[in-house]
């Protein structure tokens, strides 16, 4: 384990619904193709693994297994050829091709086989964006309906949701697309001062504790959209028993993952341009004051990621020269949050809020105080690191399980986040600013800042000069 990123271990947060990374089973060490150490499964042939997930009529797999392989499958196999093979197994194992079918035996393992697949579409709703996908879907269950009506109407349940799920995904990555569409043109507009009639946050919403409120619903409103798989997509590299294809031939689907990283550092340029903008040295004070109490409100509620942003918008260079105006700033505030968000002991400080967070959620009565919204930036690099660290195949080609158990939990507490409803209510005219208020470029960040406090030094002054 040494070397390895700290990754938040405490064995009581588990998810998703009482994740376990203990895959019990009472048989000896190895058992058609899985190799067990202690009772947990550590590694196994791919194939192994796809028959572990398949259901009979007295197995079905773990709630956890599912949910880890699942996850990790995309590393070796794409999921259409994934739900295809099982499909086919299935196939074979229960003879449904069978001119006549034993219906008794296939009313036992028709729930398993739904259930499954419910458990798929649930989980991982984007693998179904997918004709292939459904059309395996469908197929399997034509052949098990025959033996019972109900299964019909599962399969359209299913059918149903899912297509509301991905209906209410879409939905929301259009929203986020005509934003960032918005956003760019505006970006262009500023590489001078611009005009006083420019709007201000605190013209828009004077409250630290609403502005907190809102940057939450923002936060998990995108939050929603990240598929778990996006976690892993954002690594597939080449499966070196592969050969020469990698996993996956089109563009990694990543897209609300990469937007969610924008959205953070936009709200970081939106908080340096908010300090940078007024013209008066006790305006620009106050705007930094009225951040840092924004920043303890969202420590308060659990979202670490606007924390972090607004911290590093305050951070950003152009800001923290501003010397005359900190001077004006009572500081004391801002260096606890500081504190809590400091780099050292690979964010030590933080993880251990972060820790207390997670454990509050788990005993949460209200979703109020099941808030956890994680600082992203560094979960992704959590992921990576654990990635990077264990190779996917151990040297005789078994797929490397402990690494996955590992990553499934670390995307399952996130995915058990996420799911939280926003207690708060929405003020639209608040959310809009957020996304929509004109921000400095890193340039007009400098110069907005050298036109309120003029440079320093010799640096200062060149940039200044190479800048107008």
């Amino acid at each position: 384990q040494e070397g390895m990123p700290q990754t938040l271990s405490s064995t009581s947060m588990f998810t998703p619904c009482g994740f376990s990374p203990h895959l019990h089973t009472a048989k000896e060490d190895e058992q058609g193709g899985l190799i067990f150490q202690d009772g947990n499964l550590t590694s196994a042939s791919l194939d192994a693994l796809i028959q572990h997930l398949i259901p009979t009529t007295d197995y079905y797999p773990e709630k956890a297994y599912i949910f880890t392989f699942l996850l990790s499958s995309r590393l070796f196999i794409e999921p259409h050829e994934l739900l295809s093979r099982v499909c086919h197994k299935c196939i074979e194992q229960q003879r449904l091709d069978d001119p006549v079918l034993d219906k008794a035996r296939i009313r036992k393992f028709g729930p398993k086989i739904l259930q499954l697949l419910t458990e798929w579409t649930e989980t991982f709703p984007y693998d179904f964006q997918e004709e292939r996908m459904i059309g395996h879907l469908k197929d399997m269950i034509h052949r098990i309906a025959p033996c019972d009506e109900a299964y019909w109407k599962k399969m359209n349940q299913l059918l149903q949701t899912l297509n509301q799920k991905l209906a209410t995904l879409s939905h929301g990555q259009e929203g986020i697309v005509k934003i960032s569409a918005a956003v760019s043109d505006k970006l262009v507009a500023f590489k001078t001062k611009p005009p006083s009639i420019q709007r201000e946050i605190l013209s828009v919403c004077s409250d630290p504790y609403t502005l907190a409120q809102q940057l939450t619903h923002v936060e998990l409103e995108r939050l929603s959209h990240i598929g778990p798989e996006e976690f892993v997509q954002a690594f597939v590299h080449k499966d070196p028993l592969d050969g020469t294809k990698t996993c996956f031939s089109e563009q990694k689907k990543t897209s609300n993952l990469e937007a969610y990283v924008k959205w953070f550092n936009r709200l970081c340029y939106l908080v340096a341009t908010e300090i940078c903008m007024p013209a008066k040295k006790k305006q620009r004070a106050q705007v930094i004051e009225f951040f840092i109490d924004v920043a303890r409100e969202c420590f308060n509620i659990g979202n670490f990621n606007s924390l972090m942003a607004i911290i590093s918008g305050m951070n950003m260079s152009p800001v923290s020269r501003l010397k005359k105006t900190w001077s004006k700033v009572k500081t004391a505030k801002f260096f606890i949050l500081e504190h809590q968000m400091d780099p050292t002991g690979n964010f030590y400080n933080y993880r251990t809020a972060l820790r207390g967070a997670a454990h509050r959620s788990l005993t949460a009565h209200s979703n109020r105080e099941k808030i956890v919204i994680p600082f992203f930036s560094l979960l992704i690099k959590d992921i990576y690191f654990l990635n990077e660290g264990c190779a996917n195949r151990l040297p005789n080609g078994h797929v490397n399980f402990e690494k996955f158990l590992e990553l499934a939990k670390q995307v399952g507490e996130f995915i058990t986040w996420k799911q939280v409803e926003c207690p708060f209510e929405q003020d639209p005219n608040i959310i809009h600013y957020l996304h929509t208020a004109p921000i400095f470029t890193e340039d007009g960040l400098y110069l907005a800042s050298y036109e309120s406090e003029s440079p320093e030094n010799q640096t200062e002054k060149d940039r200044w000069k190479t800048l107008r």
